[in-house]
């Protein structure tokens, strides 16, 4: 008999067994995790500087302005009329904003407590404090004459003059129209000699050195507002007591 054919078995080899997973989360999700960390406390810093004391970011503003000498432009239409420039430089000394910003609180008190929200205007730039006051309420029609009844304006400017150590700019100004009497020809000598009437008062009433003060007439040179109506006109007609700090360049 012929031998018989060996017979070839062939043993299909198993795949290894796959390691066991790993417990708990992959790798990426701990970086993925203190990404999502670091971006909530990124907006929770930025929330808390949004929800800061205003009082102390507008301290930290001025502060950074006197550092860098900032220029800011003035944008209220009221300031024009007495600005050079629609940019004016900071120069204060931080101790002098603080005394004009007191200042203006004083004036602003003082307005409210007289109920001549309606008569005064107080605003402040970066230089000082301006008191706007209609001329009607100083002086008698046409005239550079003090209506005693109303003196108690005066008193308050003179009273911030002997208590504070304070420059004043008195500034005189009417509108465009000429002058009606004989006592003074143009609106150049009606607005200065008003403005000087207001000086001479609160010199006397103060006491201070003539050195602090000046008069200043601007006739209808500087107006608020368009001299198109009586309404208008009667708000150019004005005397401001402009207060800054004492400077050496007074």
């Amino acid at each position: 008999m012929p031998p018989k054919k060996e017979e070839i078995i062939y043993i299909e080899a198993k795949a290894p067994a796959e390691p066991p997973p790993e417990e708990g989360l992959p790798p990426w999700m701990a970086t993925f995790a203190d990404m999502v960390t670091l971006l909530l406390c990124f907006f929770v810093l930025l929330l808390s500087f949004a929800n800061q004391d205003v009082a102390n970011f507008e301290t930290l503003k001025g502060s950074m302005k006197d550092a860098f000498g900032v220029q800011t432009k003035d944008k209220t239409g009221k300031h024009m009329a007495f600005s050079k420039s629609p940019h004016t430089a900071s120069s204060m000394s931080a101790k002098a904003k603080k005394s004009m910003q007191a200042l203006e609180v004083d004036v602003r008190a003082f307005i409210a407590a007289g109920k001549m929200n309606k008569l005064m205007a107080v605003n402040s730039d970066q230089q000082g404090v301006l008191v706007r006051v209609p001329s009607r309420a100083i002086f008698m029609p046409g005239t550079a004459t003090i209506n005693p009844k109303v003196a108690k304006i005066l008193d308050k400017v003179a009273g911030i003059m002997k208590k504070k150590n304070f420059n004043l700019v008195v500034r005189g100004h009417t509108d465009d129209r000429a002058t009606r009497n004989n006592i003074y020809s143009s609106n150049w000598e009606l607005s200065a000699a008003r403005a000087a009437s207001c000086l001479r008062y609160v010199l006397k009433k103060s006491g201070i050195s003539s050195k602090r003060v000046k008069a200043v007439g601007y006739a209808g040179t500087k107006p608020l507002v368009p001299n198109t109506s009586d309404r208008n006109r009667a708000i150019n007609r004005r005397v401001e007591f402009y207060y800054q700090p004492p400077s050496d360049r007074w």
